[in-house]
């Protein structure tokens, strides 16, 4: 046996369909198995966009807009002065250490990529140092009238 006598298995390869090539060939004649006229049995066509309505006024142009989305806006994950309190008072927060935003996604209030603001409402009953990236004049003030430091963090 030499290379020259390999030949595939038997089924293994299939010779393909020639389009195109006249009605009398059973192979689509002159539509090519494309059907009758149309964007898509022309020559060129490529798969359009997701979005393409072919030709109509697209949705995201036919939708009126209005406002406006500000992107440099910053966005906040809000704790009250309140659950500070509660969740020193249920033992998931340690009064003596300083609450960080590592202490608080421990906890579960909040996740490593938030920026956290820390809102008044309700009274804290202990001294806490909290260290958050920004503070409500009323939530800094419960905290320094409780004792405790509010520091502002930049990150």
């Amino acid at each position: 046996m030499d290379l020259s006598n390999l030949t595939p298995a038997p089924g293994a390869t299939r010779k393909r369909k020639r389009l195109g090539r006249g009605v009398g060939s059973g192979k689509g004649g002159h539509s090519s198995t494309r059907g009758n006229k149309g964007q898509k049995s022309r020559t060129g066509n490529r798969r359009m966009p997701a979005w393409f309505e072919g030709g109509q006024m697209p949705l995201q142009r036919r939708v009126p807009k209005f406002g406006f989305r500000n992107p440099n806006r910053v966005v906040y994950r809000t704790i009250s002065v309140a659950r500070l309190n509660a969740l020193v008072k249920a033992k998931r927060l340690d009064a003596a250490a300083p609450v960080t935003l590592g202490v608080l996604v421990a906890a579960g209030q909040a996740r490593a990529r938030d920026k956290v603001k820390i809102l008044g409402g309700g009274t804290l009953e202990m001294a806490v140092h909290v260290e958050a990236h920004a503070y409500s004049r009323a939530a800094a003030a419960a905290i320094e009238a409780a004792g405790g430091t509010a520091k502002v963090v930049t990150n």
